[in-house]
């Protein structure tokens, strides 16, 4: 046939020309990457570093329990008194507590009660102190300590071998606290008592 040499001329010059070619996918892909290499990287977002919060009371030496907060003596740690001499192990509530502390040369007791529209707190100051062992020494304090009805008397005991001490008591929202310290010396309660009240604080 002589249209053979020109059909197979046409199909070898065809078949040069047929090389590898891009699909549409590969094109997509390619101008994909270039267009991510093309993009500057930022430095990473630094994760702030959290600090603590100061607290508006320095935590050394200060009880918080039962809705309160009252200073002490940093080496010392009030202890639930209600919870060991009660019957049924009962401990301290917001009610009512009994809390201790002590050392070699140093008893602090905490007591409060319940008593909602109670200003005068003398009742508890009565109270904490023991007849026939506890003797008011001196004139009774009453003072107005922010706005707390305050009473305040120093002591002499012969509960144990510290003879020396002071007791206070105060109202707090519908709560009256009582505080009572045995110490060595004579001078030691008032400065103690007056720390304890320094950091003082209840909610109402």
């Amino acid at each position: 046939m002589k249209y053979r040499p020109i059909f197979l001329l046409l199909l070898i010059l065809t078949s040069c020309n047929l090389g590898p070619k891009a699909t549409p996918t590969l094109q997509v892909q390619d101008a994909v990457a270039t267009t991510l290499a093309s993009i500057s990287t930022r430095a990473p977002q630094q994760i702030p570093t959290l600090f603590p919060t100061a607290t508006p009371l320095d935590l050394k030496g200060l009880f918080c329990e039962y809705q309160f907060c009252i200073g002490h003596p940093a080496d010392m740690s009030f202890y639930d008194v209600s919870a060991v001499t009660s019957n049924q192990g009962a401990p301290s509530s917001y009610q009512t507590g009994l809390m201790a502390t002590y050392s070699a040369n140093l008893l602090i007791t905490l007591t409060w009660q319940f008593s909602p529209g109670t200003s005068d707190p003398q009742f508890l100051l009565d109270l904490i102190l023991d007849d026939g062992i506890d003797t008011p020494v001196g004139n009774r304090e009453v003072k107005l300590i922010r706005d707390m009805n305050v009473f305040y008397t120093n002591i002499t005991t012969t509960a144990s071998t510290l003879p020396y001490g002071g007791a206070g008591a105060w109202t707090c929202g519908d709560r009256v606290f009582a505080w009572k310290a045995y110490t060595s010396d004579e001078t030691s309660a008032p400065g103690l008592f007056e720390e304890a009240l320094d950091r003082f604080t209840c909610n109402r």
